[in-house]
């Protein structure tokens, strides 16, 4: 069995110049003219330090964004822009990722959504939309187990919980130590990595699908949440839970948001939510890998609002086929 579910594999450079005029344009508002030290916050949950980003007011729900692993709040940065126009915005460092400490207990995927109610209840929130990418998708949609009351909507983008339980442990759990060794080694060369492009294709091309195609700075954000301590922990989380037989008591509307050449997570996966997940949808992008909301930031975004405004997006191919 492959380390990696997915069928996918990665796209030649050369490939990037077919990606469309979506790919990898920065969304509006341009994340780089906000000065984010104005909304960056510190917070003790649980006994440990957590670092997450708060922006924007209304009075319609907060939306909380929750990144995956080896991630941290940058994973959102052409996201959180444009829903604080409108909304109130909070993205956390998880517990042992980006700048937030490590958790006291072990890490888990339960642990992770009871730490999210907490986070929002010290923040005195009410319901929340929760946005979750791969292993925040996981949390995500714990939480909304969990605490149903506490999530009004619910978006799965590539969301880790299904495959990932299936596959073999040992060359998993292998390949994340590497990533993770790769990761502490690479914070004090990424720079000179990032500004290649050739090599920029070689460190981020099995989580997008057109690394070249995203401009350095963007680059150089993501990968800054690389080799933190709680990575191998988080990974062996999500190696030891199941939550497929639970899906079904999620009520929260459930936006699902995957790329079609995910190499992480089979896009298969997004049919078995839809599947498992009562009122829920999804939408493919293609060729796209798995970090939709970076790759094509516009595109998602415009999604995001319609399904936030209370309507079931299409995707662009579904609403060229209804035309005809």
């Amino acid at each position: 069995m492959a380390v990696l579910p997915s069928k996918a594999r990665p796209a030649l450079i050369r490939a990037a110049q077919n990606a469309g005029d979506d790919y990898g344009v920065t969304a509006e508002p341009d994340w780089r003219s906000v000065n984010w030290r104005e909304h960056l916050h510190w917070m003790d949950v649980d006994g440990g330090q957590v670092n997450y980003v708060d922006m924007g007011s209304g009075d319609a729900r907060p939306v909380l964004f929750v990144h995956g692993l080896g991630g941290c709040w940058q994973n959102w940065l052409e996201n959180i822009p444009r829903v604080a126009q409108e909304r109130r915005v909070l993205a956390p460092d998880l517990p042992g990722f980006g700048s937030s400490e490590m958790p006291l207990d072990r890490i888990s995927i339960p642990g992770y959504g009871r730490f999210v109610e907490k986070f929002c209840e010290r923040l005195g929130l009410e319901q929340v939309v929760v946005v979750g990418n791969s292993m925040g998708g996981f949390v995500g949609a714990e939480l909304a187990i969990q605490r149903p009351a506490r999530v009004e909507r619910l978006v799965l983008v590539s969301a880790a919980g299904l495959s990932i339980t299936n596959i073999r442990r040992r060359p998993i759990q292998t390949w994340g130590r590497a990533a993770a060794a790769f990761g502490a080694y690479g914070a004090a060369h990424l720079r000179p990595m990032i500004v290649r492009p050739r090599l920029r294709h070689a460190a981020l091309g099995y989580v997008v699908r057109h690394p070249t195609r995203l401009r350095a700075d963007l680059a150089w954000e993501i990968m800054s949440g690389a080799g933190r301590p709680g990575f191998v922990d988080a990974l062996n989380a999500l190696l030891d839970y199941d939550f497929r037989d639970r899906l079904g008591d999620i009520r929260a509307p459930t936006f699902i948001v995957w790329g079609q050449e995910d190499m992480l997570v089979p896009v298969e996966d997004a049919s078995e939510f839809e599947r498992l997940i009562p009122n829920s949808r999804k939408v493919i992008f293609e060729d796209t890998g798995h970090v939709p909301m970076l790759e094509r930031p516009q595109t998602f975004n415009a999604l995001l609002m319609e399904f936030l405004a209370g309507e079931w997006p299409v995707s662009q191919s579904e609403s060229a086929e209804a035309a005809a």
